[in-house]
């Protein structure tokens, strides 16, 4: 695979980064499959890899250990999935993983599973839907300075979405 050499070759680079691969993904749609296989092909070619093991609720914060991990990593795959955009934790870890890309050389690849890149691209189906009701949630929104925020976030993640689907990735609708 094109994108473990490209690792490797980061590897021995003298920059020290704890681990080589962050992994994004929506557990519920691939926890027990496809990113646990990933994680596991991953991990017997020694490329050390960031999986965390817990779920999220939605409107939980991003943990800071995430953050940590995103920087401390030397690429970032995004597994993106039916219910990916569904999470505003897997949104955030998407826009800190592409904000990471542009201040360094961390490497992103984008895997699409069971999704087209243009439903990504253009927000449609179940991306369109899940942003339609985190925009609904922003609406309701009583405080203004909160409602203010939220339509920032609601805009950087419409943003990363794009940005992410622009980029070469591998497709695995076949999986």
């Amino acid at each position: 695979m094109a994108i473990i050499n490209e690792i490797k070759e980061e590897e021995q680079q003298k920059e020290s980064k704890p681990y080589d691969v962050f992994l994004s993904f929506r557990g519920k749609d691939t926890r027990l499959n496809f990113t646990d296989y990933l994680y596991e092909a991953l991990v017997s070619e020694n490329i050390t890899t960031f999986l965390d093991e817990q779920e999220v609720e939605t409107g939980e914060e991003l943990k800071p250990e995430l953050t940590r991990a995103i920087k401390s990593s030397r690429a970032s795959i995004i597994v993106l999935s039916k219910n990916y955009a569904s999470s505003t934790w897997c949104l955030d870890e998407l826009v800190r993983i592409l904000e990471q890309r542009k201040v360094s050389k961390h490497i992103v690849l984008p895997i699409y599973y069971h999704v087209e890149p243009t439903q990504v691209r253009k927000q449609e189906s179940s991306f369109g839907e899940a942003l339609f009701k985190h925009r609904q949630r922003m609406e309701a929104e009583q405080d203004e300075e909160k409602k203010r925020q939220a339509a920032r976030t609601l805009e950087s993640w419409t943003e990363a979405l794009k940005e992410v689907a622009d980029l070469k990735g591998k497709d695995v609708n076949g999986w």
